[in-house]
């Protein structure tokens, strides 16, 4: 079992080390004002998507085997209601909005 537990620390570190980096690249970015407005704001979108995906595949363990179906399929449902919950919330307050104006 030991090989097993090393395999599991080498995930997290990994991990860890890629989050961090993706963490550091938008605010290092944003504080120097090295790019445009929208060129940093694309590169903050992509470093959130890849971020997601280093927590998918390296925390949460979440890969294409069929094991992991069930996995995916709660992580599509529990995306689906976070979607419907934002953007519903969204629409509300832009509503409530454009009608006091």
């Amino acid at each position: 079992m030991p090989c097993r537990k090393d395999v599991t620390i080498r995930s997290y570190l990994i991990g860890v080390v890629l989050a961090s980096a993706l963490t550091a690249i938008p605010f290092g970015l944003v504080a120097a004002r090295a790019l445009s407005p929208i060129q940093t704001i694309v590169v903050i979108g992509v470093a959130a998507i890849t971020q997601v995906i280093v927590h998918l595949r390296y925390f949460l363990h979440v890969d294409l085997k069929p094991s992991s179906q069930n996995k995916m399929a709660a992580l599509g449902f529990a995306a689906v209601v976070l979607l419907v919950l934002v953007g519903g919330t969204l629409g509300i307050m832009l509503s409530r909005y454009y009608r006091m104006t």
